[in-house]
C-alpha cells in the first residue's frame, strides 16, 4: 500500500502543477469569453466528446447553479435532432483537448450559418476547432498524470478548473450572493440554512423569564422548567437586561460556597447578552454560535424587547 500512496502523491502533484502552469496563459480571450457569456440573452450550451463530454456536463451544471442558464449537449444526439434545442440567442462552448474532434467540427457549420458564437477550450491554439471559434481559450498541459501519458487526467482536470474559473468570474460580475444560490438549491441542506430565518426556529412559548431580585436557589427551579439551560432578565419595559446560564450558576456555587443561599440573580447575571433579529438567517446564527462560543441567542425586536430564544441544539436537528 505504501507504493500506492506514492503513485497517488505523484498524480496529485502532476495535476496540481498542471493547473498552476495554466495561470500564466490566461489572457484577454478569457475576458472576452466571460463578457460574451455575461451578455448572452439565451442559454450557454456546453458540449464535448468522451471525457471532455463529462467535463462539459459538469461545467453546464456549475454555470446553471450559479446564475448562468446553461445545458449540456450530447454530440451524438445533436446529429439526430437535438441541434434544434439551440436558438440564435444562445452561444456554445466546445471542449476538446486536441481541438480536432470530428464530432465537434461537424457542428461548427451549423453554428456559423446561424451566427451562433462558438467558444472553444482546447490544448492547441492551432487546432481546427480553435481556428474556427469566435473565441478560443487555451487549456494546455505538458503531460498527463497518467504514467503512459495517454489517459485524460491532467488535461480533464485543467479543463474542469477552467470551467469553474469562468463560472466564478460570472458570479462576481452578476454579484451572485448566497441567497441567490439557495434559491437555486431549495431542496438541499445548504438551501435550508440560507433561507431559514431565526423566527422559524426560535422558542417563543413559556420563555424562562426571571426577576433579577430572585434568589439564585429559587431561580434554578425556573431555569430547569424552561429546559434551555438559561434564564432571561428583563427591565420594566420588557427590554433584555441580562441573562443567567447553567454555567453562571455553577461558577456562583464555586465562588460563594459559604453564602450561596443569599446570592441573587443580579449578582451573577451577564449584562448585555448577545441578541439577534428574528429576520436573520440560520447561517448567521451558526456563525455567532461559533464566534462567541455560546449555545443560545436571545431574539429581540426593533425595540430590543424579547420575543424568543434560539438554541444551538434546536437548529442542529
Amino acid at each position: 500500500m505504501r507504493s500506492a500512496v506514492k503513485y497517488a502523491e505523484r498524480c496529485l502533484k502532476d495535476e496540481a502543477q498542471a493547473l498552476l502552469d495554466i495561470i500564466p496563459t490566461l489572457n484577454d480571450s478569457f475576458d472576452k469569453a466571460v463578457d460574451l457569456i455575461y451578455h448572452c440573452k439565451g442559454h450557454v450550451v456546453v458540449t464535448g466528446v468522451g471525457k471532455s463530454g463529462h467535463v462539459a456536463a459538469k461545467m453546464a451544471a456549475t454555470l446553471s447553479s450559479t446564475g448562468t442558464p446553461s445545458f449540456y449537449l450530447n454530440t451524438l444526439d445533436a446529429f439526430h435532432g437535438d441541434l434544434g434545442m439551440i436558438t440564435q440567442d444562445d452561444l456554445i462552448i466546445m471542449i476538446s483537448n486536441s481541438g480536432n474532434t470530428d464530432e465537434l467540427l461537424r457542428i461548427i457549420p451549423f453554428m456559423q450559418d446561424r451566427c451562433i458564437p462558438v467558444i472553444s477550450m482546447t490544448g492547441d491554439s492551432n487546432s481546427l476547432l480553435a481556428k474556427h471559434s469566435f473565441i478560443h481559450i487555451l487549456v494546455k498541459v505538458d503531460k498527463e498524470a497518467c504514467p503512459l501519458n495517454l489517459a485524460p487526467t491532467s488535461s480533464t482536470t485543467a479543463a474542469m478548473a477552467m470551467g469553474d474559473a469562468i463560472a466564478i468570474a460570472l458570479m462576481e460580475l452578476r454579484r451572485f450572493k448566497a441567497n441567490d444560490f439557495a434559491m437555486l438549491h431549495p431542496g438541499g441542506s445548504l438551501g435550508h440554512k440560507l433561507l431559514t430565518q431565526v423566527k422559524d426556529v426560535m422558542y417563543k412559548e413559556n420563555l424562562p423569564i426571571i426577576p433579577k431580585e430572585m434568589l439564585l436557589v429559587d431561580a434554578i427551579i425556573d431555569i430547569s422548567k424552561g429546559k434551555l439551560g438559561l434564564g432571561v432578565i428583563l427591565d420594566d419595559d420588557g427590554m433584555v437586561n441580562g441573562i443567567i446560564t447553567d454555567g453562571d450558576i455553577r461558577r456562583a456555587v464555586e465562588g460563594n460556597k459559604d453564602n450561596f443561599l443569599n446570592v441573587r440573580v443580579q449578582d451573577v447575571m451577564t449584562c448585555n447578552p448577545k441578541t439577534i433579529n428574528p429576520e436573520a438567517k440560520l447561517t448567521q446564527i451558526q456563525n455567532m454560535f461559533r464566534r462567541f462560543k455560546i449555545h443560545s441567542l436571545l431574539v429581540v425586536d426593533d425595540k430590543k424587547q424579547l420575543i424568543g430564544i434560539v438554541d444551538y441544539f434546536a437548529i442542529m436537528n
